[in-house]
C-alpha cells in the first residue's frame, strides 16, 4: 500500500559480502532479516540485488494489514511492484494540451480545436486497439472540467462542441472488449469525473450510465446504491442529485421497469429528462403507443417539444408505421438549423415521399412566411414554386439578388422573375438596411434578363411604373431615378 512501511525477509541465506550483494548505497552494514524500509528503498534494493537462482523469494509484509505476500524476485521487472500502477503504454498527445487551467477566459474557441483533435487521436488508436482508445477516452473526460473550467461558455459554443466529443467518447468505451475488472475501473474513474465536473460537460456519461456498466446486474446494484439519494433528493424543496439520470439508467438497464415508472411519478416537477427513461421503459414491455402518450404528456415550460417530437418518430418508424410518424410529428422532429438543411433531412429520412409534396408540407406548416422557403426550393431545382414564394411574400434582398445573377444565362425568366421580385419589395419597403448598390443591381440584373427573354418592353414599364408610384419608397424611387 503506498505509504505503508514493509519488511522482507530472504528464505535462504545469503553467501558472501551483504554489501557487495545489496548496494552500499542502501545498507552499509551486515544485512539483517525484516530490515524495515520504505516503498521506494524497497524498490531500489530489488533492482540493486544480483541474485544466482529463481528459488530467491522476498516474503513482503505490509505493516498496516499484517498479510504476507510473495513474489519471485527476478521473474520478471518490478516483481514487488504489483499494488502500484502499470506505467502507461502509450503517450496520449492530448495529456499535456489538456492540463489544469490550461485554456483562459476567451479560450473557447482554441479548446473546441483541441477537443476535435484530441477525438481524432483517439479515433485513430481505436482502428487498432480498441480498449487502449477507450481507455483514452475516460481520459479525456477526466481532463475536461480541470483544463475548461476558466472559460467563459455563455456562447455555447464550447457547450456544444463538448457535448459532441463526450458522445463519441462514450461510444468509444462501449465499443471496447473489456473484462469487469477493468471496466469497475472504468466506472470508478468515471463517476469521479462526473463528481469533480462543475458545469456538467459530462451530463451525458450520467445519462448512460446503465449502458456503461454493461451488465443487468452491475447497472441493479448501482440503482440499489442511488435510489435513497434520489429519494430525498425529491423530497426535499429545490433538491437536486447529479446522479438522478444514472439511477434511471440503470433501473432501466436492469430491466426494472415497473419500479422505474413508478419512480418518476414520484418526481416533484415534470421533467423530459426524466420521464425520457419511462417512455423507453414502455418501448422495452412492447407498449408503443403507451409510450407515445406517455411522452404527449410531457410536455412542458422547460421540456423541448423537438426531443419529445423525435422520440415519437423514432417510435413509430421502429414499428414500421411511417405514414403515421410523418403525419404526426415528423415536421416537428427534423427542425435543423436551416430550411434546407430541414427539408433533406426529412427527404432522407422517409425517401417514399416526393421531395415537392415535402416541401409543401412545409411551407403550407408557415402560411405566414412562405418566402422563407424560396431559397429552399431554388436549392432542389423546383424554379416555379420558387419564384411563386417570391411573389407572395418578402424574400432576402441577397438571395434574391444571387439568384437573378446566377441564373441569367441557365433560366433567365427565372432570373428576371427573381429581380423583378427584389424591385417589388425594395419598392414597398420591406427590407431593413437597403442600400443603394442593392437597387442599381436589381434594376441591372432585371434589364440584362430581359434582353435574352425578350420582355425588355415590359421590364422598362415596370421600373417607369415604379419611378411614378407615390407607394414605391422614397428611397428606392431616388436611386431608380438616378439610373
Amino acid at each position: 500500500m503506498p505509504g505503508a512501511w514493509l519488511a522482507f525477509e530472504w528464505t535462504h541465506d545469503i553467501v558472501g559480502d551483504p554489501a557487495t550483494v545489496i548496494g552500499a548505497s542502501l545498507w552499509s552494514h551486515p544485512f539483517t532479516a525484516n530490515k524495515a524500509v520504505k516503498p521506494r528503498r524497497m524498490e531500489a534494493a530489488n533492482r540493486q540485488i544480483a541474485l544466482p537462482s529463481r528459488n530467491w523469494i522476498a516474503r513482503v509484509s505490509d505493516h498496516a494489514t499484517g498479510w504476507p505476500r510473495a513474489a519471485p524476485i527476478n521473474a520478471a521487472p518490478n516483481a514487488l511492484e504489483s499494488n502500484q500502477m502499470a506505467k502507461p503504454k502509450h503517450r496520449w498527445e492530448f495529456r499535456a494540451r489538456f492540463r489544469t487551467n490550461a485554456f483562459g477566459w476567451k479560450g473557447s474557441k482554441l479548446a473546441a480545436e483541441r477537443l476535435k483533435e484530441a477525438l481524432s487521436e483517439i479515433k485513430k488508436v481505436a482502428r487498432t486497439d480498441p480498449v487502449l482508445a477507450a481507455d483514452g477516452a475516460i481520459l479525456l473526460m477526466e481532463k475536461l472540467w480541470p483544463a475548461l473550467a476558466q472559460i467563459d461558455t455563455s456562447s455555447g459554443a464550447l457547450g456544444n462542441a463538448a457535448g459532441k466529443t463526450v458522445h463519441a467518447l462514450i461510444d468509444i468505451v462501449l465499443a471496447a472488449p473489456v473484462d469487469t475488472t477493468q471496466n469497475e475501473r472504468w466506472l470508478e474513474r468515471l463517476q469521479q469525473a462526473v463528481d469533480d465536473d462543475g458545469v456538467d460537460y459530462l451530463w451525458e456519461v450520467s445519462e448512460r450510465w446503465g449502458e456503461l456498466c454493461r451488465t443487468p446486474e452491475r447497472a441493479s446494484r448501482f440503482a440499489d446504491d442511488c435510489l435513497s439519494l434520489v429519494r430525498a433528493s425529491w423530497q426535499s424543496a429545490g433538491g437536486y442529485c447529479k446522479w438522478t439520470p444514472a439511477c434511471l439508467s440503470c433501473l432501466l438497464k436492469a430491466q426494472r421497469h415497473e419500479e422505474l415508472l413508478a419512480l418518476i411519478d414520484t418526481a416533484p416537477y415534470l421533467s423530459w429528462g426524466y420521464r425520457c427513461f419511462g417512455v423507453q421503459a414502455l418501448v422495452a414491455m412492447g407498449r408503443g403507443d403507451e409510450a407515445i402518450a406517455y411522452a404527449q404528456d410531457s410536455h412542458g415550460i422547460n421540456n423541448s417539444p423537438t426531443a419529445i417530437a423525435q422520440t415519437c418518430e423514432a417510435i413509430l418508424l421502429e414499428a414500421g408505421r411511417s405514414e403515421e410518424a410523418y403525419a404526426r410529428f415528423a415536421l416537428e422532429a427534423n427542425q435543423a438549423t436551416t430550411h434546407l438543411a430541414t427539408c433533406r433531412a426529412l427527404i432522407k429520412k422517409y425517401p417514399g415521399k416526393e421531395p415537392r409534396m415535402i416541401l409543401n408540407d412545409l411551407i403550407a406548416a408557415t402560411p405566414s412566411d412562405p418566402g422563407r422557403w424560396f431559397a429552399t426550393a431554388k436549392t432542389l431545382g423546383f424554379l416555379e414554386l420558387a419564384a411563386e414564394l417570391a411573389e407572395r411574400s418578402p424574400v432576402d434582398i441577397g438571395t434574391l439578388l444571387r439568384a437573378a445573377r446566377d441564373y441569367q444565362d441557365s433560366n433567365p425568366s427565372f432570373a428576371s422573375h427573381a429581380a423583378m421580385a427584389a424591385l417589388r419589395w425594395m419598392a414597398a419597403g420591406r427590407f431593413y438596411e437597403l442600400t443603394a448598390s442593392d437597387v442599381w443591381e436589381a434594376r441591372r440584373f432585371a434589364l440584362e434578363t430581359a434582353e435574352r427573354t425578350g420582355e425588355s418592353e415590359r421590364i422598362r414599364a415596370f421600373l417607369d411604373e415604379l419611378m411614378a408610384s407615390s407607394q414605391t419608397d422614397a428611397f428606392v424611387r431616388q436611386q431608380l431615378q438616378a439610373r
